[in-house]
């Protein structure tokens, strides 16, 4: 079987297509074969050493979709020929690999294997900062900044399918184009404007209830410029590298404020909140409220290529790999 290995933190050369022996699946497992690997910014993070991952070398990617080939012992609600998508711990660059049941969720017939490798880590993303986070309602200004980005689209779209007025930012016209496609009602982009008097002037002065930022440095602490009294910062990623210690005072004098820095992997280590999210997720889906931008499929071979355009944020959507 073959697989991407890192064996030392690095840049995209790092990621080196090899063939590893893969054991049977163990207690509580199910062996998946990949027909779709979803590429997240967090993969980039344990590539660079960023995160530090549990062992060494590694496989990275925490999210697939593809059909159970063998279940281990203690398994019973799956089966062989299950269709299934999960988000788990890393080792999904791989043409197959052992996951814990407790991560799968099985997928409706109407959703393909490149939808569900796109929007599984993302779509969970967007689930629990717009509906657990802050409960985005009817009316309410809220900021995405990254509009065009994999977690950005889907924050818009379904930000939008809830009633709000979503602004959204991006980095160059291009990317404007796609934001306002996806449902933003204003657009700023940040690489010509300052966006905090931009949202001041958007919202003639009543700021945003909340802020969705997976940049980080490049944009903060101007996000909090953005909020209303008792506005949420949410933080859920570094795409521009990460926000450094800040004085917490802040948060007084600019309307007490909340500020979070929430993580996918502590909502979904329960597993009845996992499966309600993940149908949360597929509702939106299906009803055609969210629609998964899949910009790119390319093969497991070129990984080092797809992670040198995230990283330069040269891409917008989501980017599968084929095995």
């Amino acid at each position: 079987m073959r697989a991407i290995r890192v064996h030392t933190p690095g840049g995209p050369e790092v990621l080196t297509l090899e063939d590893i022996e893969l054991p049977p699946p163990g207690p509580g497992e199910a062996r998946v074969r990949h027909h779709a690997i979803g590429v997240n910014f967090l993969d980039i993070y344990f590539r660079t050493g960023f995160y530090t991952a549990p062992s060494s070398p590694f496989t990275p990617g925490n999210e697939g979709a593809g059909e159970i080939v063998a279940v281990g012992e203690g398994v019973e609600d799956l089966k062989p020929g299950d269709r299934v998508a999960y988000v788990s711990t890393i080792g999904s660059y791989a043409e197959e690999r052992n996951v814990g049941v407790n991560h799968l969720v099985k997928l409706p017939k109407g959703i393909s294997y490149v939808q569900a490798a796109g929007m599984m880590l993302k779509g969970l993303t967007a689930q629990y900062l717009l509906r657990q986070t802050y409960k985005v309602k009817e009316g309410d200004n809220i900021l995405v900044h990254a509009g065009a980005g994999g977690v950005g689209q889907i924050l818009v779209q379904w930000g939008k399918a809830l009633g709000a007025n979503v602004i959204a930012t991006v980095g160059s016209p291009e990317k404007a184009k796609i934001a306002k496609k996806r449902g933003a009602k204003h657009v700023i982009d940040y690489s010509k404007e300052n966006f905090a008097e931009r949202v001041a002037k958007i919202t003639k002065g009543a700021k945003c209830a909340v802020v969705y930022d997976g940049v980080g440095k490049a944009t903060f602490p101007a996000s909090l410029d953005c909020l209303q009294p008792f506005g949420v910062f949410a933080s859920y990623g570094s795409a521009s590298g990460g926000i450094e210690a800040f004085n917490i005072g802040l948060l007084g004098p600019k309307g007490s404020l909340f500020a979070t820095r929430p993580t996918l992997f502590t909502f979904l280590a329960d597993r009845a909140r996992l499966e309600k999210m993940a149908k949360d997720l597929f509702k939106v889906v299906g009803d055609g409220d969210v629609k998964i931008d899949v910009s790119e499929t390319a093969p497991l071979a070129e990984v080092a290529r797809v992670h040198t355009e995230l990283e330069a944020r040269k891409t917008t959507g989501s980017i599968v790999l084929i095995p």
